[in-house]
Formats: structure tokens, sequence, C-alpha cells
């Protein structure tokens, strides 16, 4: 768990997101055998969690446009069995939603014990785009910093561990990734116009992760801000996250419900 203690932000300090290199690949080099390794691993451990069904894992993604969330999806989670595992993508809240607390439609898919849950964008979208987009009085969003965390916490107390990673890019890098989506007619169907008017609020964004970083990274949910200039680092890094997690919970295998000895085949 090293890469873990290298980029949580440790509860009770300042996240210092703009002092964190969006490149640094703590010393490492790629290595698919590695990612590989990692996968293979996984897969054991989701089994392990499926079958052993005390906990579950909520694993949170939050970064800007074209930050990788889908990326870290598709080749972190590439050897998981879809049984144990759910993908939630939270996108603007419908009217439905709108009628509830801001938590209400999250708190709808949390992973059952023995599941895996992904969540593309989440909760934190309330202290991001509600705050930049003013789309709710700052009174009103200051306070859900506080309730996410007795969220999260209640969340922990029954059995859900959480992991919350923030996929640091540069400008410069979701430029040149905007920019190769443009280029490629394969990857046009991922843009809209909304995309490249946020860069424009990429300012007030970095200010507002920075807050929720801070404000919410506790000794039960920890953030960690992966540097995701390099691709295949942020996959190596999430996976060596996730699979230390799952190997700290002391996963096992039910004892079986009869007696195979008795059991004879013919």
């Amino acid at each position: 768990m090293k890469l873990a203690k290298e980029f949580i932000v440790e509860p009770g300090h300042r996240a210092h997101v703009d002092k964190r290199d969006p490149s640094d690949t703590a010393g490492h080099k790629k290595d698919a055998r590695l990612l590989e390794k990692h996968r293979r691993r996984l897969a054991e451990l989701q089994d392990l969690l499926y079958a052993d069904k005390r906990f579950a894992l909520l694993i949170v993604l939050q970064t800007v446009d074209a930050g990788g969330k889908d990326g870290t999806i598709r080749h972190v989670m590439s050897g998981v069995n879809p049984q144990g595992c759910q993908v939630t993508s939270f996108k603007a809240p419908t009217p439905l939603e709108l009628d509830h607390d801001f938590l209400w439609r999250v708190h709808q898919h949390v992973p059952p014990r023995g599941f895996i849950g992904i969540f593309n964008r989440s909760h934190y979208e309330d202290v991001l785009v509600a705050r930049v987009h003013e789309l709710v009085p700052k009174k009103v969003w200051s306070e859900r910093y506080r309730q996410i965390n007795d969220f999260e916490q209640m969340l922990v107390e029954n059995s859900v561990t959480i992991l919350k990673f923030y996929l640091q890019i540069s400008r410069e890098e979701q430029r040149d990734r905007l920019q190769a989506r443009l280029s490629d007619p394969s990857k046009n169907w991922k843009l809209s116009l909304q995309d490249f008017k946020e860069r424009e609020h990429w300012d007030a964004y970095m200010e507002a992760y920075e807050d929720a970083l801070t404000k919410c990274s506790t000794k039960y949910a920890p953030w960690y801000v992966i540097p995701s200039n390099h691709k295949w680092f942020r996959n190596q890094a999430v996976s060596e996250i996730v699979n230390g997690t799952l190997e700290r919970m002391k996963l096992h295998y039910p004892p079986a419900t009869i007696d195979v000895s008795q059991i004879h085949l013919e």
C-alpha cells in the first residue's frame, strides 16, 4: 500500500491539489505485466468478497471532463465478474430526484454486501457543479460537506468500505484529450458543447475540489489524489490501492452448507 500512503489526503490537512504533480509516477515505469497481475488478483479478491458477503466496497471516481473515469473502470476492472459489480453514472438529477434531499438518489445505488460498486461521478457533484454554477445558495452547499461526511460514516459503520479517487490531470492534458476526441470520429460521440464551456471554469473547479477533498477526507473514508496525466500509472495506482484494501478485509470463503464428504458422484 505504498502508493496509498503517498497519494492520500491526510484527514485534517489541506489537500494542496495545486502542489501535486499530475504527471508524477512515484518512480514507477510502465509495466503491462504488473497491471495484469493486479487484474488477476482483483478477480480472486472479488470472488472472495462475493462469497464472504460481510462487506461491500464502494469506489468513487471524480475528475474533470476527460479525466479518465471510464478508462479507469475499463482497464482496472476488466477482470471483475459483472455478477458482483455494479457501475452507476450520475448525470443531472431528474425532477423526482430534485424533490428529495441530494443524497437520496445516491443511497439507492450503494452496493450490497458482497458487491463492488463504482460511482462514475457521485454525491460530490453537489459540492462541485452545484457550487461552481451556483445551482444552490452557498449556505446550502457549504453544509453538504458535513452531511456527506455523516452519510459516509453511516455507510462505513454498516460494512461499506469507501475508496475515493480524484483523478488529477492538468489543464493542458485535458485540452490534448479533448482535441484527440475532436480528431477521432469514433470518439466524437463523447463530446458535448458543455465539455468545452466547463473549461472556462477550470479555476473555480480547482477551488471546489480543493475544499471537497480537504473537508471530506476522513479516517473512515479518505480521498486519494491519483496523478493521471499518464493513464498507465493511474490504472496501476488505483488497482494497487483497491487490491490492498480488499486484502485488509481478511476475506474468506464461508463453510459449506452440506457435508461434502458424504456426496459421492457416479
